[in-house]
């Protein structure tokens, strides 16, 4: 049947005089009720305080109270463990600055800020803008605050050597397992006189015995560092090389992963350089050949229901960004990881 002036009548009927916040649909009421107030108003974008999500600020102050949250985002603004391009301790400041991202996942049909008890907590205090290993203590002591409260932490990075001591809190009283979506495998030993560089966090991790590296799956792994990621298959790591994926598909990378993991305690640990540089240059190691954004949200949603206990996006260095391209993408990726946190069985179960 054609379109009709019934058809009209009845549109006109339904819709003409109601506002933007009712919804006849009961999923989408379900959504505006929480985000618009009750004279149909919601917040503005580009109104209000910067924070990770646009989730509520909470200070823990000198008590480090952080209350009914079940989840705390945290910036980590620290680059010392870089061993190429420096300025990912900018990561957190860029995020927090991009508006519109949210409320509302419709894939995962979830609007996270509103599902969970969810704040950002700021950034961890350091005692040292210069020294790499005592930066690394304050990352832990101030994580331990937070898991030690049963709350999940949610990072944002900072080069990726800040994965390790946060995994030395989250996996303190059993290892965990973890998604790692990268360029690079971040397995490597020590050289320059330190093991703690952002090029072997989850060796230091499999080492320390709080990362469980057969419950361990590495995906998008590529470029000329292969050579150096020995570790992950003698550890029994799942490596999937970005060349892969195509003839893989990501539905396959998707089952592989929850193969992997399991229902055991997981970490999420994506850094931006798993995407390829046409979609993220801003960061210290790119590498051509990577996800595009499209594969990652695919990927990322595709994690539904995995025990998540903690995650954490890195590596975005925006001031090589042309525009704010690689921060637009990383708060992306830090609300996907926060929507998969509404269904994890540990945090919201």
């Amino acid at each position: 049947m054609s379109w009709s002036s019934d058809k009209l009548d009845a549109l006109r009927q339904k819709f003409a005089d109601t506002a933007a916040s009712d919804m006849f649909n009961p999923r989408f009421a379900r959504v505006a009720d929480k985000i618009f107030a009750k004279n149909g108003t919601r917040t503005a974008p580009y109104a209000g305080m910067l924070t990770f999500c646009s989730a509520p600020s909470l200070q823990p102050g000198e008590a480090f109270d952080l209350g009914e949250l079940q989840v705390a985002m945290l910036g980590v603004p620290m680059d010392l463990g870089v061993s190429n391009r420096p300025g990912s301790r900018f990561g957190p400041r860029a995020l927090r600055h991009i508006e519109r991202i949210g409320p509302y996942n419709h894939v995962l049909d979830c609007a996270p800020v509103h599902d969970l008890r969810v704040a950002d907590i700021g950034d961890v205090p350091f005692e040292s803008r210069f020294r790499l290993e005592q930066s690394h203590d304050n990352i832990e002591a101030f994580v331990s605050k937070v898991v030690e409260q049963g709350v999940a932490p949610l990072s944002v990075g900072g080069d990726h050597s800040i994965s390790h001591p946060i995994l030395r809190a989250v996996g303190k009283d059993r290892p965990v397992g973890m998604i790692h979506i990268d360029a690079h495998c971040d397995t490597g030993g020590p050289f320059d006189q330190s093991k703690f560089h952002h090029g072997g966090p989850f060796r230091n991790a499999v080492l320390d015995g709080v990362l469980d590296p057969e419950r361990t799956i590495q995906i998008g792994i590529r470029g000329a560092s292969e050579y150096l990621w020995e570790f992950s298959y003698e550890s029994g790591m799942t490596v999937i090389h970005a060349e892969e994926i195509s003839s893989m598909g990501i539905p396959a990378v998707i089952a592989k992963a929850l193969e992997v993991v399991g229902d055991g305690p997981t970490y999420l640990s994506f850094d931006i350089d798993s995407l390829d540089p046409s979609f993220a240059p801003g960061t210290g190691t790119p590498e051509i050949g990577g996800l595009t954004t499209r594969e990652a949200l695919e990927l990322l949603r595709g994690l539904k229901g995995i025990n998540l206990v903690g995650g954490d996006v890195v590596e975005v260095a925006p001031q090589y960004d042309a525009n704010t391209n690689t921060a637009q993408v990383g708060a992306q990726v830090l609300f996907e990881i926060l929507s998969l946190m509404v269904f994890s069985p540990s945090i919201n179960g």
